[in-house]
């Protein structure tokens, strides 16, 4: 989680304006890395916390990809808030949070997943000022169609687990889901890029 502030810190130059705020890097960059996820899946909170620095500083940093996340939302036992969860993200992205308050969800998962207390986890990441605006954006019909949105880019690409990371490359999209091993992973995307 450390390891993901500091990156993203050493990025906020960099930060792009991106897809309701949901990006980081160089627009431009040779690779694009779209990640589907969502902030009630453990493999989720593995990858956000351990491997996303990582991805960050091997391609995020230098340039070489432009990362977007896309709320995958989740449904089902151990699930039921994971739609109300990724409303906040979204509209706390309006207000240039998404990832003070992902970090947030994914810090204390196990709580806030199982009690249903989103907005208790997802505020002390937010000034009083910001408080207010998501609790307004949250009743706005385009954030819920925002994280609909997300989803169905998902099916479209053929998502069927979390966290899936649909890389694009001169057109050319490939799907990645498997996070046992970063190496391969690093093998893949740099294989992408020299082509």
């Amino acid at each position: 989680m450390k390891m993901f502030a500091l990156a993203l810190a050493v990025m906020l130059p960099c930060l792009a304006a991106g897809p309701e705020g949901k990006s980081v890097g160089n627009p431009a960059a040779p690779l694009r890395m779209d990640l589907f996820g969502d902030f009630t899946c453990s493999h989720c909170k593995t990858l956000h916390e351990q491997i996303l620095p990582r991805i960050m500083a091997d391609f995020v940093t230098p340039g070489k990809a432009y990362l977007v996340f896309h709320e995958f939302t989740l449904t089902g036992q151990g699930h039921e808030h994971s739609k109300t969860a990724s409303m906040y993200a979204a509209a706390a992205a309006r207000v240039g949070k998404y990832q003070q308050v992902a970090d947030a969800l994914f810090l204390t998962q196990s709580s806030w997943a199982m009690s249903g207390k989103v907005w208790e986890t997802v505020s002390p990441a937010l000034t009083p000022v910001e408080q207010k605006k998501v609790q307004v954006l949250m009743k706005d019909p385009a954030i819920a169609a925002e994280v609909q949105h997300d989803l169905e880019q998902g099916i479209a690409a053929h998502v069927d687990r979390t966290p899936t990371l649909v890389m694009t490359r001169k057109g050319k999209q490939t799907a990645w889901s498997s996070w046992t091993d970063y190496g391969l992973f690093k093998s893949m995307a740099d294989l992408l890029l020299s082509k």
